[in-house]
């Protein structure tokens, strides 16, 4: 469908995921081991924050690019919602799209095995000219998966979608060994948001504690960083606010997609002109809801979900010096 004026554009990595329901331990090399099932579900930054936010009622406009193929059918029409707009979604012909395999062992962090697949090919010159005039919001998300997005291009685009008063946000997934830090840093003068978590901040800044981390980003140019770190809740940082928030408890299940469930809580209450704790009640409690099931979108909470759970509760944070 498409929508004459999304509220946000979401642009970035697509994704198909594979994964297995919980299993008691990851398998040793000839090993196999049993799970109650195993399931095909979206996946990929830009498309989960798109199906999110269609849950929290954003209009939202989607950019990338998939393959030809049965799993690039599956990620195109599992994308079909009233106000997700993926008319921006390209087809390339005799390609597949991203991929994970997703293994989910009781107690332990997911693992991956990924391909980037048709995402390879996404550039910002993809985007409707139109979304680019009237977003209020630009979401890149997997950056650092998308070798054609690491150009002055793409720096030009944020710069000049920030200067007609935007909102621009970006996350990234590390992809490959490298250093990162060069794709990065052109960027981060023009990123109002700048969205890692501490495992990513760490290999890109070579720093441990998460707060040097988002300093660090901060210095480097970013308006603010919001590091994410699991359970340990997320560390909110700029020249005016600083500080630890702690996370929602829930019984937790799997940790695919828990980051793009946040990031899109995040975006919903800047859109609604939230003050920052009260945009970090949001996210921290939609990243939350995610973790309750293995898939990437499934337990998400809906607009009156979020709502209600929210009734009543406060988020606990801790002032940094």
């Amino acid at each position: 469908m498409k929508i004459t004026k999304p509220r946000c554009l979401s642009a970035g990595i697509l994704f198909a995921d594979v994964g297995c329901a919980p299993i008691d331990h990851a398998p040793v090399p000839g090993e196999l081991v049993q799970t109650e099932r195993v399931e095909l579900s979206l996946g990929g930054c830009a498309s989960n924050v798109a199906i999110n936010l269609a849950k929290l009622e954003v209009p939202t406009g989607l950019c990338g690019c998939v393959g030809d193929d049965a799993f690039s059918d599956y990620i195109v029409s599992s994308l079909e919602h009233p106000i997700v707009d993926v008319s921006g979604v390209s087809r390339v012909a005799n390609s597949s799209p991203g991929c994970s395999l997703i293994v989910n062992v009781r107690g332990e962090d997911r693992r991956f095995v990924s391909t980037t697949g048709a995402n390879a090919r996404f550039t910002m010159s993809d985007v409707p000219d139109e979304w680019t005039k009237n977003a209020e919001i630009l979401y890149v998300g997997g950056y650092l998966m998308m070798e054609r997005l690491e150009t002055p291009e793409t720096v030009e685009y944020f710069k000049s979608f920030q200067a007609r008063g935007g909102i621009t946000m970006l996350d990234v997934v590390l992809y490959g060994t490298r250093p990162y830090w060069d794709a990065i840093k052109p960027l981060l003068p023009y990123v109002d948001y700048f969205m890692p978590n501490d495992d990513e901040g760490r290999v890109i800044t070579g720093l441990e504690d998460p707060v040097d981390q988002a300093k660090f980003f901060v210095d480097a140019g970013a308006k603010t960083c919001v590091i994410t770190c699991g359970d340990k809740g997320s560390v909110y940082y700029s020249d005016t606010e600083k500080y630890r928030a702690e996370i929602f408890r829930t019984e937790f299940v799997g940790g695919t997609g828990s980051g793009d469930a946040f990031d899109a809580g995040f975006i919903a209450g800047l859109l609604d002109g939230c003050d920052s704790y009260e945009t970090m009640k949001r996210a921290t409690a939609q990243g939350m809801s995610c973790v309750r099931h293995g898939s990437a979108t499934q337990s998400v909470f809906t607009k009156s979900e979020l709502e209600e759970f929210l009734r009543g509760r406060e988020l606990k944070v801790e002032t940094l010096r």
